[in-house]
């Protein structure tokens, strides 16, 4: 006999007492606390330049990434933005990026007046399509914006090349990818520049804000810290000219958050090893319930499922239904089972109200402004893979440790339970 489902008043397949921290909310270690704790006694936590915490950080983080320089900002927005202004994209420049991620990875470009031109995303890592890239290219492209989405490395060697050929940056936003590898190379060292976000949800994370721009490049440092510190040149060594180079904005981080960074830095890569046990356990058992696909990994390339991406498949199981429909039966009925499960930009940043009414900074722009082509447009038929996967797709929480595969077996129990029986979910009112 069938369990009974949750929906139908069964008993839920995931008890809530093994899910021992929920969503992506950071876990403090006493070390975490004791550094940031250390900081503020210190009575010295304002991040001026050569502050010991921000320059410990940048150095640490370079060396893991294996860049020659790291800027250590604020947000990883501020991080994006700065790695845009480095790169001089200006007043009607483009730059194609993917329209599945944060709205910051379109809104950093148009922070410098430029124009986010998207590119649809590929239907098996959701990352942005190299195939499609090449055909949004016009003479006022400047730059592409990979985004490694859910903490998967975008097919990099395809898109440096078309970069190479067109004589093109390539800007990496690495926000939601810490310690992922592509063909044995650790994302922010993949393009030109990268920005890393450390905000709370992140696999790594100040537990509130921070950014991270990495690069190898000297000029575009030195660029980056500008933007970050007021358009000025500040060095710990020399006394302060109050000279502004290039506009510049405040986006420089703190010592007590940056110290709580470097203490969680020393053990990401473990971090990372227990989210991937338990992700892969998860892929391993759900690819096997007909309905269910799981996220795809490329041989060459290494997940930390920053997100665990799932999506839902009518067509396998024979289901004539439109499938936001069937996503929204199946997500109720695994919500009722305990699975933590939702969305996570749940529309394209093209479809955000900012981009339909076309409110930038006013009047048009920055797409109506002089230097802009005004003809772009942002329509759906021109993103059908994008617009597919908004339909269908989810997130499961709770991947991270100290969740272990008692909940992940939990969430397998309770997708063989509902998909068991999809019928009887579906004829839910």
């Amino acid at each position: 006999m069938l369990e009974k489902l949750a929906i139908d008043g069964g008993a839920p397949a995931v008890s809530r007492k093994i899910v021992k921290h929920s969503l992506n909310e950071p876990v403090f270690t006493e070390q975490d606390l004791q550094a940031g704790m250390d900081v503020l006694r210190s009575g010295k936590f304002m991040g001026r330049a050569g502050a010991p915490q921000i320059t410990g950080l940048a150095e640490e983080w370079a060396r893991y990434v294996g860049a020659k320089h790291c800027i250590v900002l604020n947000s990883g927005t501020a991080a994006l933005h700065a790695a845009v202004a480095a790169a001089g994209i200006g007043p009607g420049d483009e730059v194609i990026t993917t329209p599945f991620s944060f709205l910051t990875s379109a809104t950093s470009i148009m922070y410098q007046n430029g124009i986010p031109i998207f590119a649809d995303m590929d239907p098996k890592t959701y990352n942005l399509d190299p195939a499609r890239i090449e055909e949004k290219i016009t003479g006022k492209t400047k730059a592409i914006l990979p985004v490694h989405i859910a903490g998967l490395p975008a097919d990099m060697d395809r898109i440096n090349a078309i970069a190479k050929k067109h004589g093109l940056i390539v800007i990496e936003d690495a926000c939601q990818s810490h310690g992922a590898e592509y063909k044995g190379k650790k994302t922010g060292t993949l393009g030109d520049m990268a920005a890393f976000s450390l905000q709370w949800s992140k696999n790594l994370t100040t537990g509130a804000d921070g950014g991270l721009m990495t690069t190898n490049s000297e000029e575009f440092a030195l660029k980056a810290e500008m933007l970050g510190r007021f358009g000025e040149i500040i060095k710990k060594d020399k006394p302060r000219t109050y000279n502004a180079y290039q506009l510049g904005w405040m986006y420089r981080s703190d010592e007590i958050l940056t110290a709580i960074a470097r203490s969680r830095l020393k053990r990401l890569d473990e971090d990372n090893r227990l989210r991937r046990r338990n992700c892969e356990f998860l892929s391993e058992h759900l690819r096997e319930i007909q309905g269910v696909i799981p996220p795809y990994v490329p041989e060459d390339r290494t997940h930390v499922y920053y997100l665990y991406l799932i999506r839902f498949s009518p067509e396998e199981l024979g289901i004539e239904m439109p499938p936001l429909a069937f996503r929204q039966k199946v997500q109720d009925a695994l919500s009722a089972e305990g699975v933590d499960i939702g969305l996570w930009g749940a529309q394209p940043i093209f479809e955000t109200t900012m981009f339909q009414v076309r409110q930038g900074y006013g009047k048009g722009c920055p797409w109506e402004c002089p230097f802009g082509r005004g003809n772009i447009r942002y329509e759906e038929e021109d993103f059908p893979v994008t617009m597919r996967f908004m339909e269908d797709f989810a997130v499961l929480w709770s991947v991270q440790a100290p969740n272990g595969l008692d909940l992940m077996e939990g969430y397998v129990e309770a997708f063989r339970k509902v998909f068991g029986q999809i019928d009887r979910v579906l004829a839910q009112d």
